[in-house]
């Protein structure tokens, strides 16, 4: 079985400031290693559950965080910052199974680090109501291609935010947040062997696992300033339906996702300056 990880960061056990895990400080460079150490344990736990092949696509800030020959599993990297897809570059319907590791609250919720995307331009994100953070946004894409999402590992938040909209996803709660900057976090190896025992438990389960109900979701964002709201208007698939509030369709999930992303990524110069 082919398995797709998504992995961030903010999710990652005992990360709680935003030096842990931007830029090229030690604080940085001790992040990115209890990231690796969390990713390896999904592999080695995905692995333990019956997948033949794991491809890991790096998904937090200039997606380059994870040094490739330290992967286990011999496990195909895909790094670099300008990917059509995002956070879920490289899923298409040959994978078996989905797995989202290190992942964060939603903005607004409170979650350590808490944000949705982009935390300068979007203040809250919905599925069909109900709020998400960005496990729930790029389970469209596995809804697009049919493939289930069968763990989420990071904060509580992270977690339910997850389970609410993916009936039935295993999820590995590594850290409770006290603050957007605080969290209690489990022991790096209790973390890891949290994440391996329930990454073999997910993937397993993957053969009758179904896809992310989310075929016919409606998403809706809250931005932070009519600004933002009327740039990303021009992008295609993008409705304003309030002075800060946007809707993005199209006929499928997967049209939705791109509407978003397209939004987000046309939004940053205006969300860094306003």
């Amino acid at each position: 079985m082919k398995v797709f990880l998504s992995s961030d960061m903010e999710g990652t056990a005992g990360i709680v400031d935003w030096e842990q895990c931007v830029g090229t400080g030690p604080e940085a460079a001790a992040g990115r290693r209890l990231l690796l150490d969390e990713v390896n344990a999904a592999i080695d736990g995905a692995r333990d559950g019956g997948a033949t092949e794991i491809v890991v696509n790096d998904s937090h800030s200039t997606m380059r965080n994870l040094p490739p020959g330290e992967l286990h599993g011999r496990a195909s990297y895909i790094s670099g910052s300008h990917k059509p897809l995002y956070m879920m570059q490289g899923l298409d319907d040959s994978y078996g199974a989905v797995l989202f590791v290190s992942y964060h609250g939603s903005m607004g919720a409170p979650a350590c680090l808490s944000h949705s995307y982009s935390p300068r331009a979007v203040m809250e994100a919905r599925l069909d109501g109900v709020v998400t953070g960005e496990a729930g946004i790029n389970a469209l894409v596995a809804a697009h291609f049919k493939v289930p999402v069968v763990l989420v590992t990071g904060d509580s938040i992270a977690c339910e935010e997850a389970a609410t909209l993916i009936p039935g996803v295993h999820v590995a709660v590594v850290k409770e947040p006290v603050s957007r900057v605080a969290a209690r976090s489990l022991h790096p190896d209790r973390a890891c062997e949290l994440i391996r025992a329930t990454a073999r438990q997910a993937v397993e389960s993957a053969a009758t696992a179904k896809p992310p109900p989310l075929g016919s979701a409606t998403l809706e964002a809250t931005v932070r300033t009519t600004d933002i709201a009327e740039a990303a208007s021009w992008v295609r698939g993008v409705e304003r339906i309030g002075p800060r509030e946007l809707r993005f369709a199209g006929d499928n999930p997967l049209a939705v996702f791109r509407s978003f992303c397209a939004a987000i990524l046309l939004t940053r110069t205006i969300a860094d300056v306003v």
